[in-house]
């Protein structure tokens, strides 16, 4: 039976302004088996992680669980759990490193100024390699298991130490999908030699715009209006380019500016996938939304204004 991702594949189905949306994320370590909804169907206390989730609600901040790459019995207790807080929007882009006794500490941070980008120096300056994020939920969808957790396991075996195999980062059709920080940028269709080019382009300051689905800061629209611009120019600075979009009749109109003053405007409708197909397996038929890049126009530089003498 085909799969939901070989179907996505066979119909070309396009990436771009599919990327889970979040300015900042927070990663919390939880060993073990997870559920489909992770965050209260793990060993995760299911009060504390339905706490977290109506925490971030509104704020910005994506919560998502965390493990090493292996296999996924409970490990034994230990002082502390790994928790990582990563903030992606161009100029500010910032990764934490945190470590707590308690992951109900956490529901003690400010939810809204994290989600703003401001980290109030909770933690400290993550050091290292990109922060690479694989999900393998197989509970969610079978293909990020069969696809996810290889590939999670053979970047951590090519000596990369900072992968983790995460939770729900959407698009299963789009398996293997991966989340780097801590620019946000998240992949799909990727191989563990595509993938480890993704890290090592992201280790540079850079993203890679063949298997992009889009960086998380920003709304769909505004994902794959900055892929277009980027297709456009060649550019690949991650911290290049910023988005701001507005709705304009039946789509958007979407500025995006370089940090060496141009910009352009994207005019983007949105539409649907045909044919109908799964966007997981086993689920029904659907059209899965996508959005299309109409028209690319540079905008003028604005003239100094003329100073009378």
């Amino acid at each position: 039976m085909s799969t939901c991702t070989t179907l996505s594949r066979e119909l070309h189905e396009p990436m771009g302004g599919t990327a889970t949306t979040g300015t900042t994320w927070l990663l919390l370590e939880q060993s073990g088996p997870w559920g489909a909804k992770a965050l209260t169907q793990s060993h995760l206390d299911p009060e504390l992680g339905r706490a977290l989730g109506a925490r971030a609600e509104g704020t910005g901040v994506r919560v998502a669980l965390i493990r090493r790459p292996g296999r996924h019995a409970d490990c034994p207790p230990t002082p502390s759990r790994q928790v990582y807080l990563g903030h992606t929007r161009p100029g500010n882009a910032w990764l934490r490193d945190v470590a707590v006794a308690d992951p109900a500490d956490l529901l003690d941070l400010d939810f809204a100024a994290l989600g703003a980008g401001d980290h109030g120096r909770t933690g400290t300056a993550y050091q290292g390699d990109p922060l690479a994020l694989v999900c393998t939920n197989g509970r969610r969808d079978r293909c990020c298991a069969l696809l996810g957790r290889p590939l999670a396991a053979e970047l951590a075996a090519m000596g990369h130490a900072t992968v983790w195999e995460t939770t729900h980062l959407g698009g299963h059709r789009f398996s293997p999908t991966m989340l780097v920080l801590p620019y946000g940028y998240a992949y799909g269709r990727l191989s563990p030699h595509t993938a480890k080019e993704v890290l090592t382009a992201t280790h540079e300051g850079r993203m890679v715009g063949e298997w992009c689905r889009g960086r998380s800061a920003w709304p769909p629209p505004g994902q794959a209006a900055e892929l277009a611009v980027r297709r456009r120019t060649g550019e690949d600075r991650a911290e290049a380019l910023t988005v701001s979009q507005q709705r304009a009749g039946d789509g958007w109109s979407v500025t995006v500016s370089h940090q060496d003053g141009r910009s352009w405007l994207a005019e983007v409708t949105a539409g649907v996938s045909e044919p109908p197909r799964s966007q997981s397996c086993g689920a029904e038929l659907v059209t899965p939304a996508r959005y299309d890049v109409r028209t690319i126009t540079p905008i003028p530089a604005t003239l100094p204004q003329a100073t009378e003498l």
